[in-house]
């Protein structure tokens, strides 16, 4: 009894004993694990600068200069001289008519013309003796009248005649179909053999100038509005040039860049659309008429705008956008955020941030909102380019 007695009251002091010293041992090794540093994000700091207002508005290609080639006189067409789809040049000969009757009428034109000048001579004789005979009173006032008419006649006859000439030749000339206008000549709607009638409703073939070529844009009449009143500020003539860019079918974006002209621009009562008409250098051709293509034109500069890096921001599943902000403590915040569109490879942020706030744009899975983060400043493109 008295060995269970001294047992139970070792228990009793040693248990109290190791469980004080596991409590302090723990402590200490608590105290000894240093905390966790920040996690390093890198940043950007957000600044206003000067950004293009763009709008991407659906055009159609057409043709500078559009040329229906139509026969003159009637005639039986000869020869078709060009080959369809190829380059021609301003005058060149298309078609030839057949120019036997034509020749004939214009040689007698030209006789009925050198009959008329004999008569007119022959009356120039006879009114001369006429008139100097008159003065000696050898023949009557009334014979001298009558010769002086009859040259007049006589000359007018001429004048009639050389008209006829000319209108002859003219028709002459006419049997050589040319080309109005340089560019590329069409399918021909009539072959050799075929009878073609002056000023019929079909042309025998289209002559297209593309080089340059239009692009008929439309834009709500509303948004013109303001392309205007920028237009009406500016003192210097060559600000009212608007560079456009073109966008293809195929979604490649067209070489060379065009200016819009406001010439000739009305509103559709029915759509409240304008119309607006670029021109653009075509030296390749690249362009036909018809095609759809989406021009992209500044309209105005906003100069507070503000643009963050693609990459800072994120969507969640409803595509609410959102970006990750250290504030001045070094803790994350989340911030909802309105993006209106895309400038290069950034977005132009009009609602959620401003000037001087600091978006984290490398290190996004690793920040966490309330969370201390390192931020580091990292080097990011923040200017708004020409538009693309």
């Amino acid at each position: 009894m008295s060995n269970q007695r001294n047992t139970h009251g070792m228990r009793a002091v040693i248990l109290p004993l190791l469980v004080a010293t596991c409590l302090v041992a723990c402590e200490d090794s608590v105290e000894g694990q240093a905390a966790p540093p920040p996690q390093e994000v890198g940043v950007v700091h957000l600044k206003t600068q000067p950004v293009p207002v763009v709008a991407t508005l659906p055009g159609r290609t057409r043709a500078y200069k559009v040329s229906q080639v139509r026969p003159q006189i009637t005639g039986i067409i000869q020869e078709r001289l060009f080959e369809e789809g190829a380059q021609v040049d301003a005058g060149q000969v298309l078609y030839t008519i057949d120019a036997a009757p034509y020749e004939a009428a214009h040689a007698s034109a030209s006789a009925s013309l050198a009959r008329a000048e004999a008569t007119r001579d022959s009356a120039a004789v006879l009114a001369k003796r006429y008139a100097g005979l008159a003065k000696i009173e050898a023949v009557s006032q009334q014979e001298n009248d009558d010769a002086q008419v009859a040259l007049k006649e006589a000359e007018a006859a001429v004048a009639e005649a050389r008209a006829a000439v000319t209108s002859a030749r003219i028709n002459l000339d006419y049997t050589h179909i040319e080309a109005p206008i340089a560019g590329k000549v069409a399918t021909s709607e009539f072959t050799p053999g075929a009878l073609v009638t002056r000023d019929q409703a079909s042309p025998l073939t289209t002559v297209r100038q593309l080089d340059p070529i239009y692009v008929d844009i439309t834009q709500p009449s509303r948004d013109l509005l303001e392309l205007r009143r920028r237009f009406s500020a500016a003192a210097d003539p060559d600000q009212r040039t608007v560079d456009v860019v073109l966008h293809l079918e195929d979604g490649s974006v067209y070489d060379h860049a065009g200016r819009l002209s406001f010439r000739g621009v009305a509103v559709e009562e029915s759509t409240g659309t304008v119309k607006l008409r670029a021109i653009f250098p075509n030296p390749d051709q690249v362009l036909l008429p018809g095609m759809y293509v989406k021009a992209v034109l500044e309209q105005a500069v906003d100069d507070e705008g503000l643009l963050v890096p693609q990459q800072s921001i994120t969507r969640d599943a409803r595509g609410q956008a959102s970006a990750l902000v250290v504030k001045a403590d070094n803790t994350v915040e989340r911030r909802d955020v309105v993006t209106e569109r895309a400038v290069r490879n950034h977005w132009v942020v009009t609602s959620g941030l401003s000037a001087g706030d600091r978006v984290i744009v490398d290190g996004l899975q690793r920040a966490r909102p309330g969370a201390t983060v390192n931020p580091v400043r990292v080097d990011v493109e923040q200017t708004a380019m020409a538009v693309e």
